[in-house]
């Protein structure tokens, strides 16, 4: 990851030629305190050009030997995404600047709303560009001297702000690396070097795996030359409660296996991780915030390819739990992942609850577009906690239904379970398979198919990896309460 924004703090304004970066309440209402006869200045070439300080919008000015960037911010602007909003915008419109230098004095808000718009800043700075050989002209970073007596890194608020944000880096990072340079061993690695942070992470090889039973796991990367991983990283910072649970899936490649995928688009599939990769990204920020909780959180890594010794359709595993699963099609190969790292997760950890986070059906696309992630859960209380974390961090969620009758299209007439239901209903049906590796723990499963990776970019998120979940999750675990199993499963 690279940054396009080069953030500093400072008691003073710098000298130069740095724009000065102005919001503006509705009426024209500057926040800052500026000196009075360049106020009126700026107040007069606003009337001229007639910006009124509408939310959304920005403008330039030029004023005298000096530019103004005016922001925008209606009636008012409130802590959190909006804040964030407001960020996104400065960036943009000291990126179109020539010098791409300003500084943004003291506007006369609270710490906590100035370190939103600085998160906002800083997420719409993200930029990858690892393997770029040249750097381009374009790609100037965005100077931004912060101007505040009492404000810089080290406040509370901001070093908050930075760690969530860190978070959320790393799994764009994660989303954005090629399946040649992140493969299971590889990006557990990386989790490994989360112990700097305080984290206690262990890694499962192929081994390790195969002794406890995991084979429907072990069985999708089996067609693989590189060996599957599971890692879990434990933060204990809640004293003795039990912990809550967060599960990723973690597909570094889905080639589909045998039921191989089409090859127009087969390389978006180096971002099968995404659930993976926004566990990690939380348990990141969770450490980096400190926060007083205890968080487990597990990943299971594989590659899923074809060739001789890969996985066939007809196939039977048997998974850790003791379930045998019909295997129908290999490029359903996600819920496999999950019904191992579940099990797993529910019988060493007996959490307060689980929620798992997979890149796992195309039908969720089908059903919910790109502007939700699916939502299945057999606890209303841990829905609606998520529901209200998703609202708070614009990252939403919409709960989808389960039961019986989505349960009886994954009869087997040769095993326990087949692992994929009918053509209709392919998200329900597969959530409807995870929920049969949950006993007794309240438990959520979101969709994240059409969330992990976006086309095109907003004020706030870059084209490509989004980080989905990571603010997410940090906000459920910021919010938490307990909750219960309200709907035992009907299968």
């Amino acid at each position: 990851m690279a940054s396009k924004l080069d953030l500093t703090f400072s008691k003073t304004a710098p000298e130069g030629d740095h724009a000065v970066i102005c919001l503006v309440g509705a009426k024209g209402k500057l926040f800052p305190e500026l000196e009075k006869s360049f106020a009126a200045s700026v107040i007069a070439a606003m009337a001229t050009a007639q910006f009124a300080g509408d939310s959304g919008k920005s403008l330039t000015l030029y004023v005298g030997d000096r530019t103004v960037v005016l922001i925008g911010v209606g009636e008012s602007v409130a802590p959190g995404t909006e804040a964030e909003a407001v960020g996104g915008r400065i960036m943009s419109a000291v990126g179109a600047l020539q010098s791409k230098r300003a500084y943004l004095p003291d506007q006369g808000i609270v710490d906590d709303l100035l370190a939103d718009i600085v998160m906002g800043m800083t997420s719409s700075a993200y930029h990858f560009e690892r393997y770029f050989t040249e750097a381009s002209s374009n790609e100037a970073s965005v100077q931004i001297v912060v101007v505040s007596d009492k404000v810089d890194a080290a406040h509370p608020a901001m070093a908050d702000r930075a760690a969530l944000m860190a978070g959320v880096e790393m799994a764009r990072d994660l989303a954005f690396e090629p399946a040649n340079k992140l493969y299971p061993s590889e990006f557990a690695e990386r989790c490994e070097g989360l112990v700097e942070l305080g984290l206690e992470v262990t890694v499962l090889d192929d081994a390790a795996m195969a002794e406890l039973g995991m084979h429907a796991l072990l069985g999708v990367g089996q067609g693989s030359a590189r060996e599957s991983r599971m890692v879990v990283m434990n933060w204990r910072g809640g004293g003795d409660e039990a912990p809550v649970a967060l599960v990723g899936k973690g597909v570094t490649f889905d080639s589909g296996g045998i039921s191989l995928k089409p090859g127009k688009g087969m390389e978006d599939m180096k971002w099968d991780m995404g659930g993976a990769g926004a566990v990690t990204g939380a348990m990141k920020a969770i450490a980096g915030r400190g926060l007083k909780r205890n968080v487990v959180g597990l990943i299971g890594l594989v590659e899923n390819m074809p060739d001789g010794k890969a996985q066939r359709p007809s196939d039977v595993v048997t998974s850790m739990s003791g379930k045998t699963i019909e295997i129908i099609n290999t490029d359903a190969e996600g819920r496999l992942v999950l019904a191992d790292v579940l099990h797993y997760c529910e019988s060493k950890f007996k959490p307060q609850a689980i929620v798992d986070l997979a890149t796992l059906t195309g039908a969720m696309i089908v059903a919910l577009g790109k502007e939700y992630a699916g939502m299945f859960s057999n606890s209303d209380g841990l829905s609606d906690q998520l529901s209200a974390a998703g609202t708070a961090t614009v990252e939403p969620v919409w709960r989808m239904p389960l039961g019986k009758a989505y349960h009886q299209q994954l009869k087997s007439h040769i095993a326990d379970v087949k692992h994929i239901g009918g053509p209709a209903g392919g998200s329900i049906t597969a959530a409807c398979f995870l929920e049969r590796f949950v006993n007794d723990t309240p438990w959520a499963h979101l969709d994240i198919a059409g969330k992990a990776w976006s086309d095109k970019s907003t004020a706030t998120v870059p084209k490509g990896g989004t980080g989905y979940g990571v603010r997410l999750l940090n906000r459920l675990i910021d919010d938490w309460q307990p909750v219960k199993l309200d709907h035992p499963r009907e299968s």
